[in-house]
C-alpha cells in the first residue's frame, strides 16, 4: 500500500497517514459533498458524492470518493496522458491542457468517480485534496464529516479506534484492484468482492406481466 507520508515537526519522525472509509458510520448527511465543493483547487465543483448502498432494500450510505487505484483504469485509458499520479499516489484530475474530454475514463472507472464537467471540456475528480494532504493537512471531506465515515488518520491510530479493520482489495470478476484508499470491513474479510449483477435489479419479467 502507498500512504502520504508526513513529517509535521522539522527533525521529527515521519507521520504515515491513510485515508479510509467506513459505511457503517455513514449517516448521509452529505455534509463532506458540501465541504468539498470549498476546496481552493475546484471551488464550486463537489467531486465526491455521497450513493446508496443497497438502495432497494435499504437507506445506508456510503460516501464515495476516488479509491486512487495502484494501477489507474482512468489513466490507462487516456489517450491524450492527461491523468497523473504522484509518488505518493494520488490520482490527479485530467490536466486541462492536455484533457480531450472524451469520457474514456468515466467509462473504464471501476468505481464510477470520475466525471465529465461539459462545460469545462474537463475530467475532474477527487484528489484528495491534494493541496491540502501534500500540505499536511487533512481532506476538507474528512475535516467536516461527524460520524467519521471518512478519516484521515496516522495508521497507528486507525486499528486502536476502530473494530473493523482496513482492506485495499477489490474483486470485479477476475480483476482485482488495490487501491490506496482503505475500505472498513469486519474482521475476517480480505477482499472486497463488487459483483455487478447484485445492483442491476429489474423485476421478474413474469411478475411484470401480471400487474
Amino acid at each position: 500500500m502507498q500512504y502520504t507520508q508526513i513529517a509535521t515537526v522539522t527533525g521529527s519522525p515521519i507521520t504515515r497517514y491513510g485515508f479510509f472509509i467506513d459505511p457503517s458510520r455513514c449517516i448521509g448527511c452529505e455534509s463532506c459533498v458540501n465541504a468539498c465543493a470549498e476546496c481552493e483547487t475546484h471551488r464550486g465543483y463537489s467531486l465526491i458524492h455521497v450513493d446508496f448502498i443497497d438502495r432497494q432494500n435499504t437507506t445506508a450510505t456510503v460516501p464515495m470518493v476516488c479509491m486512487h487505484c495502484n494501477r489507474p483504469t482512468c489513466a490507462e485509458v487516456c489517450p491524450a496522458d492527461a491523468i497523473k499520479k504522484t509518488d505518493d499516489g494520488v490520482v490527479q484530475s485530467a490536466l486541462k491542457p492536455r484533457c480531450i474530454a472524451c469520457s474514456n475514463c468515466v467509462l473504464a472507472c471501476p468505481f464510477g468517480i470520475p466525471k465529465m464537467k461539459s462545460e469545462l471540456e474537463q475530467m475532474m475528480k477527487c484528489d484528495m485534496c491534494y493541496d491540502r494532504t501534500s500540505a499536511g493537512k487533512r481532506p476538507m471531506c474528512a475535516t467536516v464529516c461527524p460520524s467519521q465515515a471518512l478519516a484521515y488518520v496516522p495508521l497507528d491510530e486507525i486499528g486502536k479506534t476502530r473494530r473493523e479493520k482496513p482492506v485495499n482489495t477489490f474483486l470485479f470478476g477476475n480483476e482485482k484492484v488495490t487501491t490506496k484508499v482503505c475500505m472498513m470491513v469486519p474482521e475476517g474479510v480480505d477482499a472486497i468482492n463488487v459483483d455487478i449483477t447484485d445492483f442491476m435489479w429489474e423485476p421478474n419479467y413474469e411478475e411484470s406481466r401480471t400487474r
